[in-house]
């Protein structure tokens, strides 16, 4: 069951674990030319969506995400005007788009070695097929970005981590090029404007689709958010301790507290309370612009 709003003259036609689509009254997804991309304050962690919700979080993302859009230069997935046009219940954490034929791959760029990339290369030395040094160790620095592509399973299976030699066969050789040299501009841009507040961007997933219309591809989705990305504080991380700006307390917390059979356990108030604290602090140190508490 969702908890996402009913929207005059909108209905729902996709609900994810914390996104919620809607197009036009009478349309689909297939024959809407616009639709509303609402991010929900639900958290998920371990392909479970948990209890409860994060509040502001849906809000504090879709800031972030027009933060960036504005700074990067790439053609976005923003409707024009968009902003007139959103319901004034999910205005916020809501934003027009145009509806595009999405790519099946996950563009996935790491900086550093860690999380599921760190397993793989501990098994086989190597990334999504990129030969990496030995010796990495966790939150390690790579020697420079590298670009490590997932294949988006169908709803209710794995993403499952591929060569670019996959992507190509995937999407085709110009698009499969297309989409590695952007994601690695993105990375790239992205490192060095959080740099400048004191934040490492270890790693960032993104996606991208082709405009129904005119076949340009586009940056879609969220964009360099702290559920797409992993950023690190750079003055502890100098000392070899990692403070994240995500949802890392939730999956330490869940980790120690469940053994992942059943139903996860409901989080308490003092992990909500840090977890939007932490999102909230990512946004001010990047933006400059403090962030009222939404949480209360």
């Amino acid at each position: 069951m969702t908890d996402a709003p009913a929207l005059e003259g909108w209905d729902l036609a996709y609900s994810g674990k914390v996104r919620d689509l809607y197009v036009p009254t009478g349309l689909d997804l297939a024959g809407a030319p616009e639709m509303l991309m609402v991010a929900s304050d639900r958290v998920s962690a371990f392909d479970h969506v948990l209890e409860p919700a994060i509040p502001g979080k849906g809000e504090l993302l879709t800031t972030l995400t027009r933060w960036w859009i504005d700074r990067l230069g790439l053609p976005s997935q923003l409707a024009p005007e968009g902003d007139e046009r959103t319901p004034a219940a999910v205005r916020g954490r809501g934003m027009l788009v145009r509806t595009l034929d999405m790519l099946p791959v996950e563009c996935v760029v790491r900086g550093r070695v860690t999380g599921s990339g760190l397993k793989e290369y501990e098994q086989a030395g190597s990334i999504s097929g990129v030969q990496l040094p030995e010796g990495l160790v966790d939150g390690d620095a790579l020697p420079q970005p590298i670009y490590t592509p997932a294949w988006k399973a169908p709803q209710g299976q794995h993403d499952e981590n591929v060569s670019f030699e996959r992507t190509v066969e995937l999407v085709g050789a110009e698009y499969a090029a297309a989409i590695r040299d952007l994601s690695l501009r993105v990375f790239e841009q992205g490192a060095a404007i959080a740099a400048e507040a004191g934040l490492v961007l270890a790693d960032t997933k993104l996606e991208f689709g082709r405009d129904r219309i005119t076949g340009e591809l586009v940056l879609a989705d969220e964009v360099l958010t702290s559920d797409s990305s992993r950023y690190w504080d750079a003055v502890p991380l100098a000392d070899g301790r990692v403070e994240s700006f995500d949802k890392q307390i939730v999956r330490d917390w869940l980790s120690e507290h469940w053994d992942g059979e059943g139903e996860p356990p409901v989080l308490p108030p003092e992990i909500v309370e840090r977890t939007a604290a932490r999102y909230r602090e990512l946004l001010e140190r990047l933006t400059g612009s403090e962030v009222e508490p939404l949480v209360g």
